[in-house]
């Protein structure tokens, strides 16, 4: 039987996101953007509720090595 896998409404971590099995859309190609931008400073212009913590705790992961995630 196929696992059934729920939208992380309410979490703001990607390390929950993926350990709970949660469904994660995948933004990590916009950090290549965001290097190559060269800017001291990002400002994530979104309405509420958008996944805009759930993104910088992905940059987080992404940038302290977090290969296992």
């Amino acid at each position: 039987m196929q696992e059934i896998r729920k939208y992380p409404v309410g979490m703001q971590t990607f390390e929950d996101v993926i350990n709970d099995k949660y469904i994660y859309v995948d933004k990590t190609k916009y950090i290549v953007s965001f290097l190559r931008n060269g800017s001291k400073y990002l400002f994530l212009s979104r309405p509420r509720r958008f996944g805009k913590s759930l993104f910088v705790s992905t940059l987080k992961a992404y940038f302290e090595g977090r290969k296992e995630l």
